[in-house]
């Protein structure tokens, strides 16, 4: 897998850190790098690229409306020496954030990160993902599989609990994050509840209890849940 790639950014030498450290990742195909973000945008719309790396604050066009504009959008890493376009990252789903003087070590888990969800998005039907990503607090958060306990409805968020970790919440109804799921490992016990079968351990009085100690009730709608249970 290689991700061909392109960097804007009016500052020169911002470019130039990018292309040295693009350089080491076998990764990235770094295939050209723009001073202003105009030329940038004509490029991208003859020639479609796996991931961009671009600064926001640019004095042509800002990199965020740059990205709105696009009608086919890459991965995106923002770049910038501020702290306060968090949110609107978030909002155009970015894979990663870096404040400048970018550090090589978050160059490099940013990049980690943009070729385990280009993997993501291009696992074939037949292949069970081994992860999940969603936005939480302004990133792209990976999340493996095994290590979900149950997932749980807030309203319009969703809280994941994790077994050796802080929960994560992120931005999505339960129905949303159940179809990103592979249904013959996780399954939805109530309006608020999903659980992964493998830390199911007993059920007992129309509740599940978990490995941890948790238990979390089943509702009419989903009692059928039992008999699946039963039947593994």
């Amino acid at each position: 897998m290689v991700l061909k790639c392109i960097a804007i950014d009016d500052e020169p030498l911002a470019l130039e850190l990018i292309k040295a450290y693009a350089a080491k990742f076998p990764v990235l195909h770094l295939l050209h790098t723009f001073d202003d973000a105009i030329s940038g945008a004509e490029y991208l719309r003859s020639h479609p690229v796996d991931l961009l790396f671009v600064d926001i604050n640019m004095p042509d066009i800002t990199g965020l409306d740059l990205v709105r504009a696009l009608q086919v959008k890459p991965m995106t890493i923002f770049t910038t020496a501020y702290k306060n376009f968090a949110y609107e990252g978030f909002e155009l789903e970015a894979i990663d954030y870096l404040l400048k003087p970018i550090d090589p070590e978050r160059f490099a888990r940013a990049v980690q990160k943009a070729a385990d969800y280009y993997h993501y998005k291009h696992t074939t039907p037949n292949e069970a993902p081994e992860s999940l990503f969603v936005y939480s607090e302004y990133r792209m958060v990976k999340i493996d599989l095994p290590d979900i306990e149950y997932i749980e409805s807030l309203e319009d968020y969703i809280k994941i609990n994790l077994v050796n970790s802080k929960p994560v919440l992120t931005l999505m109804p339960l129905k949303k994050v159940l179809e990103k799921l592979p249904a013959n490992k996780f399954k939805r016990i109530h309006r608020s509840y999903i659980v992964p079968l493998a830390k199911v351990k007993a059920v007992v009085n129309r509740k599940v209890q978990l490995t941890s100690g948790k238990e979390l009730p089943i509702s009419d709608s989903y009692i059928n849940f039992v008999k699946e249970w039963k039947q593994r």
